[in-house]
């Protein structure tokens, strides 16, 4: 057994000390008092991080409490008396309708506004540097480290030129670039061989959207005209987005869902 675990052990042993839960209890009690006292006293940049951190927690409770609650207005259905209308107080309850705030309708546009699109994949492993990078050294003797090898799979326009070796940051290799890209529609079940437009987001971060690296779980845009499909206008759709579902690197090919 570990060593840090005598306490586990004698615990499961003989119990709990007799008063154990309601000194844990007055020990709680008096935190809140504590971390009070603390932010009181705390001065400088050391209280502006304490203040920042409490003011975080609050919000972040606010939030979910409010997500919690269901806000829901009442009213009465009618005000005019009606002819032949029975009183309120000889009916069983009055007749009211109730009706969310904010309707399901708003909340989906609000949804696509903040750019909350479902995919198949919502959470992907982030990449660290060192994987994505490879440190390439140049000059004479070898000891400037400032160039980058891009190691994963990347995406370049039709037009691209590279720069002068001597002034090229991030290296992207050939034969890691890729135009074209399996995208399987998930309606129809099918899998067509599409052209790549662009990269649209790539999970970890902004950075790696601009060299055009695409990962598992990144957004691209692919072409979807040879596809035939129409806007309810009756216009063709020309690019459509889809997403990453394999690790291209290691597969020799890229994989994606298309978001329909």
């Amino acid at each position: 057994m570990p060593q840090g675990d005598y306490i586990d052990l004698h615990r499961k042993r003989h119990g709990y000390r007799h008063d154990f839960f309601e000194r844990k209890r007055k020990k709680e009690a008096r935190q809140v008092h504590e971390r009070s006292a603390k932010a009181q006293k705390a001065l400088g940049i050391k209280g502006k991080m304490i203040a920042k951190k409490n003011y975080a927690e609050k919000a972040l409770m606010k939030k979910t409490l409010a997500m919690h609650e269901e806000s829901s207005t009442r009213r009465k259905v009618d005000d005019e008396v009606q002819d032949g209308a029975i009183p309120a107080y000889l009916m069983d309850r009055e007749n009211t309708t109730r009706a969310k705030v904010l309707s399901n309708t708003i909340k989906q546009k609000r949804k696509e506004k903040a750019g909350k699109w479902e995919v198949p994949i919502p959470k992907v492993r982030p990449v660290a540097e060192d994987e994505m990078f490879k440190v390439i050294r140049s000059g004479k003797r070898k000891t400037k480290q400032w160039k980058r090898m891009v190691t994963k799979c990347t995406f370049v326009g039709p037009g691209f030129t590279r720069k002068p070796p001597k002034y090229e940051r991030f290296i992207r290799p050939s034969g890691l670039r890729f135009t074209k890209a399996h995208v399987t529609h998930p309606e129809l079940k099918c899998t067509f061989n599409l052209d790549i437009i662009g990269v649209k987001k790539n999970p970890n971060g902004p950075m790696y959207t601009s060299l055009g690296v695409m990962t598992k779980g990144t957004i691209i845009e692919v072409n979807v005209s040879e596809l035939g499909l129409v806007t309810p206008a009756g216009k063709v759709v020309w690019g459509k987005y889809a997403q990453v579902t394999n690790n291209p690197e290691n597969d020799g090919c890229i994989n994606a869902v298309l978001l329909v």
